[in-house]
């Protein structure tokens, strides 16, 4: 027989005028006990309230913002062959559970039985009563070996099936020893971390409690507080300021999807995140699979954190601003660019010996004719034929942005590190003038005297290592060039020509480009086209 059920807020403790931040249920749904309906914030926890009974919703009372107390009405339930003898009101469950909880959320440090109750002493913190849970997971260790801590400070993150959850200190002081490790699973009375204290223990008090946990097991889900960070802990706890504000609802989902919250921006009270911003992220995700930007995240396993001094002698120095800057620039194009790399030789022969006949002449107006002033000349010639491989696409992954000028970045060595300068208007410049730009551009970069417009506006980039040696590399994209030309060092090898073996100077280069703009018929005929404007520099003319 069905009946309507007014559901109301159970007792939460000594707290009134809680705020509502998230309403997970509307009218219609159907719910199953257990099932979170709504989440409340407190000055110190976010909690969720789960539903007493199994039913369909008719009807909320309330909405996101709403501030509410025990007893206030959260919606009306019409649950189906419910007895009246087997369903008792959620208030009263609630108050008997509170009653019980009341005295049973306790940790009890131990003091060192040799310090007197002034001295400073050793106290062993465990683990209180955090309900009917065993085993539970330790995510995240908040503090290290040599952290003061206030009291109420939290120590360690749990999580359950059910909650997310903080520990926090009992008691102010240092902390001396950590005695669990993420990973580990612990119950109520397990060793979590020694303090040294100098806190007079009385002997009459109570053992020291953690924030009050006075919520019903039955009708309160989960507490967690608004600042708690990721579910998986950075490998270094300094190296992010990144703080997550999410319920147990929402972090479970994010895990079942594989999905970093900190990609994602909340729309709740305080930038809290909602289940609801997540369903969006995914649908956004979808719509923009080639969008490159918040892309969905894998879980990689942190990078490991090894001690290297036990095998020896070392020496820790700072990555430069400038290689830790392109570092996460080159590691974002790599990993969101499908990125393939065509190899490919050219004969230069005719333009090295070219380039020798003119070099004096060049000397004499002050220029350095280098081989890079030819190269750059012939990706112009190429990139004209080619035009697909001197554009950018747009953000959503649905428009080819063509670019009619033809401004190429050339990687620049520097004793900082690698900067991208940008050549510009290669197209409308001989030989001797590209020379003569790239000479002072590099010795700008080196300088370092570049500006912000001189390393913008690519259309292609190429780097070349031929100065220095190798046979062949692959390049990671410019984002947002769409390919890169990877030069090596030329070298004489014979090779058949006309039914002869002739010593020939051939040049190994290499093409990376992005796979969802360019395929790879495109990229052989690009290079194929560049290799033959080398090999006679007259092709660049027509």
């Amino acid at each position: 027989m069905a009946k309507s059920i007014t559901v109301s807020v159970p007792d939460i403790g000594d707290f009134s005028s809680v705020d509502v931040i998230e309403v997970f249920v509307s009218p219609g749904d159907k719910v199953s006990k257990e099932d979170s309906l709504i989440a409340l914030e407190t000055d110190k926890a976010t909690m969720e309230v789960p539903c007493p009974y199994q039913g369909e919703v008719k009807s909320l009372s309330l909405k996101v913002g709403d501030k509410v107390s025990i007893g206030d009405a959260i919606l009306t339930l019409t649950v189906i062959e419910e007895k009246e003898d087997d369903a008792p009101s959620a208030k009263k469950e609630a108050s008997d559970n509170h009653s019980k909880n009341q005295q049973s959320h306790q940790a009890s440090p131990v003091p060192n039985e040799n310090s007197d109750n002034d001295a400073q002493t050793i106290e062993t913190i465990q683990l209180p009563d955090i309900g009917d849970f065993k085993a539970v997971d330790v995510i995240e260790i908040l503090v290290q070996v040599g952290d003061n801590v206030n009291k109420e400070d939290p120590l360690i993150a749990l999580e359950t099936d059910k909650a997310t959850m903080e520990v926090p200190a009992p008691i102010a002081g240092k902390v001396e020893k950590i005695l669990i490790k993420a990973g580990d699973k612990i119950s109520q009375g397990d060793a979590i971390i020694s303090l040294l204290t100098s806190e007079a223990k009385n002997e009459n008090a109570p053992a020291s409690s953690t924030k009050k946990s006075n919520i019903s097991e039955q009708v309160i889900e989960a507490a967690s507080t608004p600042d708690q960070s990721t579910l998986t802990p950075p490998p270094n706890k300094n190296l992010t300021s990144t703080k997550v504000h999410a319920g147990p609802a929402t972090r479970r989902l994010a895990r079942e999807l594989g999905i970093e919250l900190e990609l994602i921006k909340g729309q709740g009270s305080k930038g809290r995140i909602l289940t609801s911003d997540i369903k969006q992220f995914v649908k956004a995700q979808l719509q923009n699979p080639s969008s490159g930007q918040n892309s969905l995240n894998i879980n990689f396993l942190p990078m490991p954190e090894i001690d290297f001094s036990q095998f020896g002698e070392i020496e820790v120095k700072p990555l430069s601003r400038l290689k830790q800057k392109s570092g996460a620039n080159l590691h974002r194009n790599w990993v969101q660019i499908p990125h393939v790399t065509q190899f490919d030789e050219a004969d230069i022969t005719e333009l090295e010996l070219f380039r020798q006949k003119n070099k004096v002449r060049s000397s004499d107006q002050g220029i350095k004719l280098t081989p890079l002033a030819f190269f750059l000349k012939a990706a112009v010639s190429t990139l004209q034929q080619f035009p697909e491989f001197n554009a950018s696409l747009t953000p959503d992954g649905k428009n080819l942005i063509y670019k009619k000028y033809y401004h190429i970045g050339v990687a620049v060595e520097t004793p900082q590190g690698l900067v991208v300068p940008v050549l510009r208007d290669v197209d409308k410049k001989g030989i001797l003038q590209i020379a003569k730009a790239l000479d002072t551009l590099s010795a700008k970069a080196r300088e370092g005297k570049l500006s912000a417009g001189d390393m913008q506006g690519s259309g292609f980039t190429l780097s070349s290592l031929g100065g220095i040696g190798g046979t062949g590399f692959t390049p990671i994209i410019n984002a947002p060039d769409v390919a890169i030309m990877g030069i090596s060092k030329a070298k004489v090898v014979p090779q058949f020509i006309d039914e002869t073996i002739m010593p020939r100077r051939m040049l190994p280069f290499s093409l990376s480009y992005d796979h969802r703009v360019i395929d790879g018929a495109q990229a052989a005929r690009f290079t194929a086209f560049y290799a033959k404007q080398l090999q006679d520099i007259r092709n660049m003319l027509l």
